[in-house]
C-alpha cells in the first residue's frame, strides 16, 4: 500500500473549500451588477457616462438683486469626442447668458466649458470642453414614434438640493412614456425637474436619444417635453468636430 502523506487530505479539502469560496465570491459579484436582462437598465447604463451636469452663474431675475448673478444648473449629453476634446448637446435656455460655465463628468470631475453655438428658436446649443475621448450618445429618430412609447429622461434634478442634503452629485433616471407627438415637441407624461433640462430623452427599447428634455409650463410641472432630436441634428449639421 502506498503510504499517505500527512496533511494531504486536509490540503485537498482546503483547495476544494477555496474553490467553492471563490465561486461564491464570483456569484456575489455577478448578482451585485444591475440586471442586464432589462433593456431599460442596460440602455441607461450605457448612456450614463455621456450625461453631463452644467453649473454656471446667470443674471439674477430678482429686481432687488439687479446686476448680481445667481447659481444655475442644467444637463447635457456628449455627442462627439476625440483627441481634440468633447462636444455636448443641451438646450439653449440652460446656458443663456451663462458665466463661469463648467461641466461635471462622471458625477465628480468639473472642468471649464464654453458655448460653441446656440439656436434660440430651436432651443438647442452646443458646448465644448477640452477633455478628450469621452463616451458619446447614439442619436436616433422620432420617425415612427407613437404615444405610449416608453422613454427615459437622464439628467441632474435640483443638484444643489441634493448636495445640501449630503446626498451627493449623481445623475438620475426618470421613466415614462410619450404622451403626444406635437409640432416641434414631444410631450411626455413625466415632469422635467429643474436641472434636468438639456438631458437626453431616450427610447427605452433601443437606447437611442430621441430628444432633449425641457420644461415649458410653469403652472403645470407634471408635464414634460422634449426637443425632437431631428431639430438638434439640423442644428448640429456642420458644427460637429470631425
Amino acid at each position: 500500500m502506498t503510504p499517505r502523506r500527512r496533511g494531504a487530505g486536509r490540503t485537498d479539502f482546503r483547495h476544494a473549500l477555496a474553490a467553492v469560496w471563490m465561486l461564491g465570491i464570483a456569484g456575489c459579484a455577478q448578482s451585485a451588477d444591475p440586471p442586464s436582462g432589462d433593456p431599460f437598465v442596460r440602455d441607461f447604463r450605457a448612456l450614463r457616462p455621456a450625461v453631463v451636469l452644467f453649473t454656471m452663474k446667470i443674471p439674477s431675475d430678482d429686481r432687488k438683486r439687479k446686476g448680481h448673478f445667481d447659481d444655475a444648473y442644467g444637463s447635457g449629453v456628449a455627442v462627439a469626442s476625440g483627441a481634440w476634446g468633447t462636444q455636448i448637446l443641451t438646450v439653449q435656455h440652460v446656458i443663456e447668458d451663462a458665466r463661469q460655465l463648467r461641466a461635471t463628468l462622471d458625477d465628480r470631475r468639473s472642468v471649464p466649458a464654453r458655448v460653441v453655438a446656440a439656436d434660440e428658436k430651436r432651443d438647442v446649443a452646443l458646448v465644448e470642453i477640452a477633455v478628450p475621448n469621452r463616451p458619446v450618445a447614439r442619436l436616433g429618430s422620432t420617425r415612427g414614434l407613437e404615444p405610449g412609447t416608453q422613454v427615459g429622461v437622464a439628467g441632474y434634478p435640483i443638484p444643489d438640493e441634493f448636495e445640501d442634503e449630503r446626498l451627493g452629485t449623481k445623475s438620475s433616471l426618470f421613466a415614462g412614456r410619450v404622451s403626444s407627438i406635437r409640432r416641434d415637441s414631444l410631450e411626455l407624461d413625466l415632469p422635467v425637474i429643474p436641472g434636468e433640462s438639456g438631458g437626453p430623452v431616450f427610447d427605452a427599447q433601443s437606447g437611442l436619444v430621441i430628444g432633449l428634455a425641457e420644461s415649458r409650463f410653469d403652472d403645470e410641472k407634471a408635464i414634460g417635453f422634449g426637443v425632437p432630436i431631428e431639430d438638434a441634428k439640423a442644428f448640429l449639421k456642420g458644427r460637429l468636430h470631425s
